[in-house]
């Protein structure tokens, strides 16, 4: 199990880099899909499986639709790809940043704090993320909003990251 959510936290720190790194649209799509899947991933190897596939389906139905709707009118003749020199230095730079953290934080990380929400699954009645559910619906009011603004702070980043070298989404059609 250890080697599974060390490959599922690899992934998802080279998809975050590849986010990062932007080298258009297309390619930033394709690196949150790899960084939702490994999230949900993560949540599932610590007993969630409910809560990641609700966030999984979410990801995919809602948020895919705005990126792809923005990147087709910020449609670019010429992509930049993970290939070229520019995209190229920024995702050394990145790597090489995640490292240094890494090596300064390495100390205080331990696997033994990987614990899952059901280590104690004999002994209980309900699954570790049938809490949670549980408690997102009697505290909702505030879930509502709070969900209600990330996703409209996300909008405003996609139609960031959909720019490109012109007004991007915003322009006149």
């Amino acid at each position: 199990m250890t080697y599974m959510m060390s490959l599922l936290l690899f992934g998802l720190v080279l998809g975050l880099i590849a986010v990062a790194s932007n080298p258009s649209p297309y390619f930033g799509a394709l690196g949150l899909v790899v960084v939702a899947g490994m999230g949900c991933g993560i949540l599932v190897g610590h007993g969630g499986p409910f809560l990641s596939l609700v966030l999984f389906l979410i990801y995919l139905g809602g948020m895919l639709v705005v990126f792809a709707y923005s990147a087709a009118l910020a449609a670019e003749p010429y992509p930049e790809t993970w290939g070229n020199r520019s995209v190229a230095v920024y995702m050394v730079g990145y790597i090489v940043g995640v490292l240094m953290l890494s090596g300064v934080f390495g100390g205080t990380w331990y696997e033994g704090s990987w614990v899952p929400a059901d280590d104690l699954g004999d002994f209980s009645v309900f699954r570790g993320d049938m809490g949670g559910v549980a408690l997102m619906y009697s505290l909702g009011g505030g879930m509502l909003v709070i969900s209600a603004w990330v996703l409209l702070l996300t909008l405003f980043v996609v139609l960031e990251l959909t720019r490109g070298l012109s007004r991007g989404a915003l322009r006149v059609v």
